[in-house]
């Protein structure tokens, strides 16, 4: 059993207890369901922003800790400041140390988008987002049928979510396309080993549709990176180890954005 299958029992568990403490109806009276979430096409193709998804990560299965002193609101904070155009919030507990508070904290202190980054694998979780303030699911292909994919992107669209598909390759991205979708992520790290490969990214470019944002996950360490994957014809760029292994990860993306425009 690998690391994502691991992940999967655990997530099944943990919602199933969600549902007990939480109901449905409990989730749609929260303080943000109500609000009209961003547009993630919006804010990634606007030019006063950077295309950057910046990710607020404390720790990894294949890292172990990679930031346990930086608050959630200090480093988003310092995300939306360098000219994030979204930002990423791990909501998962026990593998990558993150916690549903951490999207309720960031939407309080930014106004751009919110990716709730976690393992959905049910209704519940795509709702539970809208409460928490998040403006953007993640549906990850290696984890999900074709047609829950379609079931739970029709879902969020249905509440005003964005809905990003993360795919590893090229099976993946042709059996989890559909019209429920805004963003396809090309995640370079594969998920059962977590070894990294930025050509993942290259060779899927010219299979995504181009209805479609494209976004180049992880692997993502040098703005010079970044150019060769806009000219290949992506649009965002999510970081987070790079910007989260720092003391100041704020500061840490400003810098690389500096980098980024003199490039």
């Amino acid at each position: 059993m690998n690391i994502l299958d691991k992940i999967v029992i655990r997530k099944l568990e943990e919602v199933a207890q969600a549902k007990k403490l939480v109901t449905i109806k409990e989730l749609e009276n929260g303080v943000y369901f109500d609000r009209k979430p961003y547009s993630l096409k919006e804010f990634i193709l606007t030019p006063e922003r950077t295309g950057i998804i910046a990710e607020f990560k404390r720790r990894s299965p294949s890292k172990g800790v990679i930031n346990a002193h930086s608050t959630v609101v200090e480093v988003t904070n310092g995300y939306a400041a360098a000219g994030a155009s979204a930002i990423s919030v791990l909501t998962d507990i026990d593998f990558f140390g993150g916690h549903p508070n951490d999207l309720l904290e960031a939407r309080a202190a930014n106004s751009v988008p919110l990716l709730r980054k976690d393992f959905m694998i049910d209704e519940y979780q795509i709702v539970e987002a809208k409460a928490l303030g998040a403006d953007i699911i993640l549906l990850i292909a290696a984890i999900l049928t074709p047609v829950q994919i379609e079931t739970f992107g029709k879902l969020a669209k249905s509440l005003g979510l964005n809905v990003l598909l993360e795919v590893h390759n090229l099976e993946e991205l042709q059996r989890s396309i559909n019209p429920y979708i805004d963003a396809i992520g090309v995640n370079n790290r594969n998920l059962t080993d977590f070894s990294v490969n930025i050509q993942t990214s290259f060779d899927l470019a010219d299979q995504i549709p181009k209805e479609f944002l494209k976004i180049s996950e992880s692997a993502i360490s040098d703005p010079q990176t970044i150019k060769q994957l806009k000219t290949a014809g992506f649009n965002g760029f999510l970081i987070g180890e790079n910007f989260m292994k720092t003391s100041d990860p704020g500061a840490a993306m400003h810098e690389f954005v500096g980098e980024l425009i003199s490039v």
